[in-house]
């Protein structure tokens, strides 16, 4: 992890953090190790959200239902998996044997997820200030390239429209299933107590985006 390490001009203290944001559950499990990336992962997922959040209030002049939607584009697991592998983080990725046969140090969840458990690894190991400086120097130049677009963001767009006609929104988690190093999970997503949506995928966060397209596509006919 040196090379990376030096790449980004960071010194790390705690060398077991970033093993424990590499490791898969399906890694973990296998190996009886204490812990998963999901933890740091969670941790990752806020600070990657607020270094975004702020550079955008700082430096852009579009209203807060823009800026909602343009921190969705670039946060989106799409974004994720690209910063992910730009760093060439998936070499570093640990999974189990079965995970590996099917190709899960590519698949874009893992991917997307070990970038957030790396930024959550920091933000520990160093320090907001330096999770922060790597933060923005990975994503801020994807921000202002004009050419650079990620996938619209659905549960964002979704969002807006309910904003608009004053309904109420939820997803809720229906079916959890699978083993732990290839899950499989069901969302619903629900307006004004009516199931609009149903979405299915390798992660909460597919899931949802999938519900949440779905649902679009409804309102739309």
């Amino acid at each position: 992890m040196e090379e990376l390490f030096n790449k980004l001009n960071i010194n790390p203290k705690n060398l077991t953090l970033y093993t424990t944001a590499f490791s898969h559950s399906s890694y973990a499990n296998e190996h009886k190790a204490k812990s998963d990336y999901e933890r740091l992962e969670f941790l990752g997922d806020a600070v990657v959200d607020l270094v975004v959040a702020d550079y955008l209030y700082n430096t852009k002049t579009e209203k807060e239902g823009e800026m909602t939607k343009v921190r969705a584009s670039y946060v989106c697991e799409n974004a994720l998996s690209e910063y992910s592998l730009s760093l060439g983080l998936n070499k570093y990725i640990k999974v189990g044997h079965g995970e590996e046969k099917e190709g899960g140090k590519y698949k874009k969840a893992i991917v997307a997820d070990i970038f957030e458990a790396f930024i959550g690894a920091i933000y520990v190991d160093l320090g907001y200030a330096t999770a922060r400086k790597v933060v923005l120097n990975i994503i801020v130049p994807y921000i202002e390239d004009p050419n650079v677009t990620f996938f619209s963001d659905y549960k964002s767009s979704l969002q807006e429209y309910v904003q608009t006609y004053q309904k109420s929104l939820t997803y809720n988690l229906v079916k959890e299933e699978g083993p732990a190093h290839e899950k499989s999970f069901t969302v619903e997503v629900i307006i004004d107590d009516i199931v609009y949506g149903t979405g299915i995928g390798n992660s909460k966060k597919e899931a949802e985006q999938e519900a949440a397209k779905s649902a679009l596509e409804k309102l739309a006919k």
